[in-house]
């Protein structure tokens, strides 16, 4: 079986075929970072501008570097929610139209089970059901995946997500847009004592994030310092912070594993590319005896290969749309 996986959720235009589900035979993606750095993060109008410039070329490289024609095909996937609109958009009308061009099934795939599924690709013999923590830019999730296609959502955040405290916390230190790469460079040198910062608490659900608070006693830190004259080391401050957000996200998925009976973890999501992240995740399995997986680096970020994978698992469970698709903007996971 062979999918071609779209995605164009934000800022990178992507494109994938993936055969039989797990195996990568292309995966090809245009990164719009170094335009968006110049306004410290994404700018939706010229994101979806972007996908429009790029989309053709992205999907015919992916085609050609699989070896594979569209008449190949056995389906054509597409992220059409959770996102920017405007750049879900791009995505979901080209591979709509592409679809019914060639009589290919359209198969809808959701953001976040496409990062779910990179670890399928990094893993062959990973298998529902486990537990996920999927942390990124826009998503800190902790979600139960009991089969390829059905999930349940044990914890999320109230507020801003990981990867955006990241970035929010990078800004106010001064490093460059994407923040989270520049505080996890800065932090290989730091102290993650220097800093004590708060993990802050969340009332009705003792699985949710809060990292509003966090970001704000961190802008509010730089501040003081700056009107006392006081600089501060930003290669302990970036441990620190990366430290206290990899402690949040591990202690609150540990104590949902432990409480649902889980001994079998994963991590996804862009921030999964974090290297005190994986670390912890990584640490925390070992001391409980859980297994734990993590996609490879090339796959953490926005790709079209997640979305080929789950599209792949979609179209086994007869999970398809027609040419009335449209792309939302927010979808929980769990009213696929």
């Amino acid at each position: 079986m062979l999918i071609l996986g779209i995605e164009s959720s934000c800022d990178e235009t992507a494109a994938s075929v993936v055969e039989d589900c797990r195996t990568i035979r292309s995966s090809v993606v245009s990164t719009q970072i170094e335009e968006h750095k110049k306004y410290g993060g994404v700018v939706p109008e010229i994101a979806s501008r972007r996908h429009c410039e790029n989309i053709l070329g992205v999907v015919k490289q992916a085609l050609s570097e699989a070896s594979v024609s569209l008449d190949d095909l056995d389906g054509i996937a597409v992220t059409y929610a959770p996102g920017l609109i405007g750049a879900l958009l791009v995505g979901v009308s080209f591979a709509k139209a592409l679809a019914m061009s060639c009589g290919k099934p359209l198969i809808p795939v959701h953001h976040i089970a496409g990062h779910i599924a990179t670890n399928y690709l990094s893993h062959a013999e990973l298998e529902p059901p486990y537990l996920c923590l999927v942390a990124s830019g826009g998503h800190s999730h902790i979600i139960e995946v009991e089969s390829y296609t059905k999930f349940h959502v044990i914890g999320r955040t109230r507020d801003d997500a990981a990867g955006e405290c990241f970035d929010k916390c990078a800004r106010a230190m001064g490093f460059c847009y994407p923040g989270g790469v520049q505080i996890d460079n800065a932090a290989k040198t730091g102290d993650p004592k220097t800093f004590k910062l708060p993990h802050p608490a969340v009332a009705g659900n003792e699985f949710d994030f809060s990292f509003s608070g966090l970001k704000t006693n961190v802008i509010n830190l730089i501040h003081n310092s700056l009107q006392k004259g006081i600089e501060l080391n930003k290669n302990d401050l970036s441990a620190s912070v990366q430290s206290t957000i990899a402690e949040i996200l591990t202690d609150k998925t540990m104590k949902a594993a432990e409480h649902l009976g889980y001994k079998k973890i994963a991590l996804a999501g862009g921030v999964s590319a974090n290297t005190g992240v994986r670390a912890a995740m990584s640490a925390a399995c070992a001391e409980r005896g859980y297994d734990f997986y993590m996609p490879e680096k090339f796959l953490c970020g926005d790709n079209g290969a997640m979305i080929a994978c789950q599209g792949s698992y979609d179209l086994l469970a007869g999970i398809t749309a027609d040419e009335s698709l449209n792309a939302i903007a927010t979808l929980s996971m769990e009213d696929i």
